[in-house]
């Protein structure tokens, strides 16, 4: 056998390297080929020659799939950085490249609404000053640069985002727009489709198979010059590529949970840099690692600072929520006047909410919990009813259904408490199916919808809730984050944070970030079409809280003060962006087997940085029991390893973790690097 014949190929398996195989013929990196892999057959990528002759007996390549053209080097790389920066099997980051159908299976007649809708295009608005810098400023970098695009809620980053496309066209290149998923709502794709007609192709996850089959073709193959999706659109090879736009850059869920934990922001700049073209990050409330990166010079920072067609932002309102007991005589008598209200509804609300409704505008109510209330609770013996497969309270739903928003466990609740049998189980807590029941209660005769992963399921439901928004049929929305992305309502002028502090207190360093993100986007939906000489928008933020660092910040739209007294809170803890984390996992059904493997995992962490100088910057915290001890059967451990010294933590993270051979059967480590969330 001639060397020249030796090939380097990932196979979709969770092995660490790829394989040698033989083929007689030359082959192309970046092809995919079947290939034998012990007893069974399966898909691999060659990713080029090699002259490593392997001690075991090297196996032949079956045959190339000619239904795929080679895949471009210039991806085949990026692939690869995949791999190698999350400590991902390379073989199994490739199939994510192809799409889940064959290209010659024949197509049903389908009774969906197209992916892409046929609309009138629009004309072209005005730029405002902000925007026409922006674009001009984007547009003066050749190759490859990273951009922020600085706007607040309503400032028009989307129509620099069509500007910046229309001229990536124009220069025959083509371009790809991530969006959290979240935000990909059909209000979205028509705007696009408005502007570009059938040039436009989308991938996300209402898609069918064969849609997604379908797009993916559009695209690689030239039909379609500009894909629009969630982070996994990032996996189509987009041919000529002359600009990268990721909207909303600081949402967490451009970061991947299961298998390989990618996120696709970070994905998006580093295709970028190998595709050499520009990347674009779009943002009211960037992510402090992106805003770092800009105040350093690494990225090119525009901001938008004002609304279009000098539209104000939001008043903002905070009301205290400790403050509406009685302390004094006008207390009482206010107390007394509004004691029909729910104990969650605040005077203020209630009567901002009753003005609004009476000019005919709409309201919107954000709750970060679904269900009618938090848990169920014995308050004889103090028993809270949890799932059985999750350390979690089951929440309740419909009045007698207890369901886990983990697992998806469900029982139907019991009167008598399962455990002493004596005490009546009693509901505590809020959520937004509560919140749909009372207003109903207060606010007869008005039309409510509410908007939360029990209600909209899919797209024709988000599609039919939007539309009844737009048309004004809707007077109150009521809703989970979903409702707080993107979304683009001229009769919404009254916003209400129900309880602001569900998130403020979650076992994570972000939590006060993403609270600040969260209470300005929502407030962002509010007031967003009014005219001239009409009041502004108005958010009622309530709050047992007033003093937290995000609500601070929130009331006054200062971004930059939040980020600059944030980042010295990090600095001083060395979490990031000042330093660099990850996360190891460790999870099994057997619960002593996981306490051990996460002690052994940290006496081999000590005893690596203890060996080699170049990790003496590293930090292990842990092992320690996770936030979730336990999820869906699993009981979890963690430990976290962290560095001022970004460059160090991949490598110690790689050689730590090893062959994986000493972990016992029946527990996983599962390792994040970048982790957005350590719950």
């Amino acid at each position: 056998m001639s060397e020249a014949s030796l090939w380097k190929v990932a196979v979709d398996a969770p092995l660490p390297e790829a394989l040698t195989y033989s083929y007689a013929e030359p082959l192309i990196r970046g092809q995919l080929v079947n290939v034998p892999l012990g007893k069974r057959k399966t898909k691999g990528l060659v990713l080029g020659p090699t002259t490593e002759v392997p001690e075991f007996k090297v196996k032949a390549i079956d045959s190339i799939d000619e239904e795929y053209a080679p895949l471009p080097d210039a991806f085949v790389k990026w692939l690869e950085w995949l791999g190698n920066y999350y400590l991902h099997p390379v073989g199994q980051v490739v199939q994510s490249a192809f799409p889940p159908l064959k290209k010659t299976e024949k197509q049903r007649a389908s009774k969906r609404a197209p992916v892409i809708p046929q609309l009138e295009s629009d004309k072209l608005p005005e730029l405002t000053p902000e925007q026409k810098t922006s674009i001009d400023g984007i547009a003066a970098h050749q190759g490859f640069s990273t951009h922020l695009l600085f706007g607040v809620t309503g400032s028009g980053k989307t129509e620099v985002y069509l500007r910046l496309l229309d001229k990536a066209l124009k220069e025959g290149k083509r371009g790809l727009v991530l969006v959290p998923e979240i935000s990909l709502t059909p209000q979205l794709i028509q705007r696009f489709a408005r502007r570009f007609g059938d040039k436009i192709a989308a991938l996300h996850s209402q898609l069918t198979d064969r849609e997604r089959t379908n797009q993916w073709w559009d695209v690689v193959e030239g039909r379609k010059s500009i894909l629009i999706g969630a982070r996994s659109a990032l996996f189509c090879p987009v041919p000529d590529l002359g600009i990268i736009i990721v909207d909303e850059e600081h949402e967490p869920s451009y970061k991947q949970d299961e298998k390989l934990k990618y996120n696709g922001r970070d994905a998006a700049v580093m295709m970028g840099k190998i595709m050499n073209c520009p990347v674009v990050l779009g943002s009211a409330t960037p992510s402090l690692e992106t805003w770092k990166n800009a105040q350093e010079g690494r990225y090119f920072l525009h901001p938008l600072k004002n609304r279009v067609a000098g539209r104000a932002l939001p008043d903002v309102e905070v009301i205290d929520l400790r403050k509406l007991k009685a302390d004094d005589d006008h207390q009482k008598l206010l107390i007394e006047k509004y004691s029909h209200l729910p104990y969650w509804m605040s005077p203020q609300l209630f009567e901002r909410m009753r003005e609004t409704l009476e000019r005919g505008d709409q309201s919107a109510l954000f709750l970060n919990r679904r269900g009618i209330a938090q848990m169920v609770v014995c308050p004889a013996c103090g028993h809270t009813r949890e799932c059985p497969n999750c350390d979690i309270s089951l929440t309740l739903h419909a009045g007698s259904h207890l369901v886990c928003h983990y697992c998806d466990y469900h029982e139907q609740m019991k009167k008598k408490c399962p455990d002493c049998k004596e005490g009546e189980l009693e509901a505590i807590g809020l959520g937004t199916e509560l919140l749909e029941t009372d207003l109903a209660r207060l606010f007869p005769g008005k039309v409510i919808a509410r908007a939360d992963r029990d209600e909209i399921q899919n797209r024709a439901d988000l599609e039919d809730l939007i539309a009844r928004m737009e048309s004004g049929e809707i007077d109150i929305l009521v809703g989970t984050q979903m409702i707080a992305k993107g979304l683009d309502f001229p009769k919404l002028k009254l916003v209400g944070l129900v309880l602001a502090d569900v998130g403020f207190n979650l076992p994570d360093f972000r939590a006060t970030e993403r609270s600040f993100q969260l209470i300005t986007q929502m407030s962002g939906r509010s007031g967003r079409h009014v005219k001239e000489g009409e009041s502004p928008g108005l958010v009622i933020i309530q709050t047992f809280n007033t003093e937290h660092d995000s609500l601070t910040f929130a009331q006054h739209h200062d971004f930059e003060g939040f980020a600059a007294n944030e980042l010295n809170v990090r600095s001083a803890l060395n979490y990031p962006p000042v330093g660099r984390l990850v996360s190891f996992r460790i999870q099994g059904t057997h619960l002593g087997k996981v306490e051990e493997t996460a002690r052994l995992l940290a006496r081999r962490a000590h005893s690596l940085k203890a060996q080699i100088e170049k990790y003496k910057s590293i930090e292990i915290l842990g092992p320690a029991e996770a936030a979730l001890a336990k999820l869906r059967g699993q009981f979890r451990y963690h430990l976290l390893v962290k560095s001022s010294q970004g460059s160090v933590t991949n490598p110690f993270s790689r050689q730590l973790l090893g062959d994986q051979e000493w972990v016992p059967s029946g527990v996983k480590i599962v390792v994040d690097i970048d982790p957005m969330n350590l719950l």
